[in-house]
């Protein structure tokens, strides 16, 4: 089981006094992705427009440019606010297929200290089932905290 303890205050160690959203964005998508072998693509969707995410910063291999909202576990997320967690992606209505590897996935909704969807942070698992309540968790109240300030 990750140590979501450690985690966090490595991220809240890097990430004082940042206010960057992409700079945010970036370590927490590096620190989260090398934290443990499940992750297989760990990574953040930008909203960039109404009802559209484009790929922000990642680790992994190369993933969607854009997503519609209407379209993929990550526009599931983005268009109810609701964390998404899918243990098998082919059972997934409408589940975009960025990397035929992906067999689970993970999806948090990722807002900054006003309550706006800024994003969401997508993490993408090459093992069946990997993901539980507990990483939701835990993730969740990591973005929470680091997205919690005022951004520029």
């Amino acid at each position: 089981m990750l140590d979501y303890e450690s985690l966090a205050a490595r991220i809240y160690a890097l990430t004082e006094g940042e206010t960057d959203a992409v700079a945010l964005m970036a370590t927490l998508a590096c620190e989260v992705h090398h934290s443990d072998d499940r992750f297989d693509w760990t990574g953040f969707y930008r909203v960039t427009a109404p009802d559209m995410l484009k790929i922000g910063p990642y680790q992994g291999g190369h993933g969607c440019l854009v997503i519609p909202f209407s379209r993929g576990v990550c526009g599931a997320c983005a268009r109810t606010g609701e964390v998404q967690l899918v243990p098998d992606v082919e059972a997934f209505e409408g589940h975009i297929a960025c990397a035929s590897s992906t067999r689970s996935e993970l999806v948090l909704p990722v807002r900054d200290g006003a309550g706006q969807l800024i994003a969401v942070f997508d993490i993408d698992s090459d093992q069946p089932d990997a993901f539980s309540q507990t990483d939701a968790g835990a993730l969740g109240a990591i973005l929470s905290q680091v997205f919690a300030r005022p951004l520029s």
